[in-house]
């Protein structure tokens, strides 16, 4: 069932948006002028074996060390292209949805995205996106409101081998 029937069924007020193909969350954060922190990406991880929808802003990376603290897990890995493919028949790679039961998968969302009070995410495709309620999006979805994000702007400054040569400070704080 695709996410636009699902909330149909559920008689769930939203807004679907056509817009330039986006690739990634942030992508979609610039094309439909939205603020990073309201735009939703969604990430599969695996973790000893089992895959979860992880879902957070735009402008956030997962924190791994959290995230394995959080499911007790030995081992927390990014789900590769192929095996994001098999668990989302109806959705392009990269444009997977915040609805991890609508896949069989748990879903986590990140509590810094309970700060707005509306989502947005790609829909299954990469030119178009829904906006709803936050509160209608957590009805729905029933995550589990976890923190295990931080800011990708702090990615150089918490990984001692990061390194962009199209940065001219990359040592300054």
């Amino acid at each position: 069932m695709n996410v636009i029937d699902y909330l149909n069924e559920q008689q769930t007020k939203y807004e679907v948006v056509r817009h330039k193909p986006a690739y990634t969350a942030e992508q979609l954060s610039r094309v439909e002028h939205l603020p990073a922190p309201q735009v939703a990406k969604t990430v599969v991880v695996e973790a000893d074996g089992r895959f979860y929808l992880c879902v957070l802003p735009a402008d956030r990376k997962i924190d791994f060390l959290a995230l394995q603290k959080h499911l007790n897990a030995n081992q927390v890995r990014l789900a590769d292209e192929d095996q994001m493919a098999l668990l989302f028949l109806d959705a392009e790679v990269g444009a997977e949805v915040p609805f991890g039961h609508l896949y069989n998968l748990p879903t986590l969302l990140d509590k810094s995205l309970l700060r707005d009070k509306e989502i947005s995410f790609l829909a299954g495709r990469h030119d178009v996106s829904i906006h709803m309620k936050m509160e209608d999006y957590l009805r729905l979805a029933r995550p589990s409101v976890l923190k295990f994000s931080y800011p990708a702007q702090a990615e150089r400054f918490l990984d001692p081998y990061f390194f962009d040569p199209y940065l001219d400070n990359n040592f300054l704080p």
